[in-house]
């Protein structure tokens, strides 16, 4: 199975208190977005598209390695990997949609989700439990339902796809309604199942200054 990676690394740093795009910020001395190119590949997949904001374009390219197609992302995470994807080989297997910010991610689990994919499945996330008790608010702010936990679950990236399959559901996706969270969400809008593997809790996202932190903590002990 041929693999393309996509890199969503558009987006800023504003809630990391960095002065400059997220992906971009050093984790052990290394920009978060080689992190997750290093990653993907480890697991399998065989070329990455990166799609970095305009402004930044050159930044991008002196970080990432020769090969890695770095492509202009748009406003929203959606636009983002629509300009990645439209960039990507048409022949191309499968798709993996990788956040930048998800610098260490197990190869493992890249390498779980081809499996799936190369068994037959059109959509796969990696996920994992939700171990906290869940409620239900009000408008101010009172619990008024407890949420089962069972059967939640958080759901990690990469998430892997047939090129086809995604391609089909980005074509159906339009306008304003179609700004989704994450591409598996724009797969089941087109009525496509989603599949799930088991994530790692070392794929956490780094969003504040408190989980780059941990990371950089991770990688000191050896944990990464």
């Amino acid at each position: 199975m041929h693999a393309v990676g996509i890199v969503a690394a558009a987006g800023s740093g504003l809630r990391l208190g960095a002065e400059l795009p997220k992906a971009l910020v050093t984790l052990d001395g290394r920009p978060l977005v080689v992190w997750a190119v290093e990653s993907l590949r480890a697991g399998g997949v065989a070329e990455v598209v990166v799609a970095v904001p305009a402004p930044q374009r050159a930044a991008f390219v002196a970080v990432l390695p020769a090969d890695v197609h770095v492509v202009v992302g748009g406003d929203t995470r959606t636009a983002s990997v629509r300009a990645a994807l439209a960039a990507a080989r048409e022949h191309a297997d499968a798709v993996l949609v990788h956040d930048a910010a998800r610098p260490l991610t197990p190869p493992a689990v890249v390498a779980r989700v081809l499996d799936a994919l190369a068994a037959g499945a059109r959509a796969v996330v990696p996920v994992l439990p939700v171990v906290d008790t869940t409620v239900v608010v009000d408008a101010e702010g009172v619990v008024t339902a407890d949420v089962p936990r069972s059967p939640l679950r958080r759901v990690q990236t990469p998430q892997g796809f047939d090129r086809a399959t995604l391609v089909e559901a980005y074509g159906r996706a339009h306008g304003a309604a179609a700004e989704f969270t994450d591409d598996a969400s724009v797969v089941r809008a087109a009525g496509i199942p989603v599949h799930t593997v088991a994530g790692d809790e070392r794929a956490a996202k780094i969003t504040v200054a408190h989980d780059l932190a941990l990371a950089e903590l991770q990688v000191a002990q050896g944990v990464a």
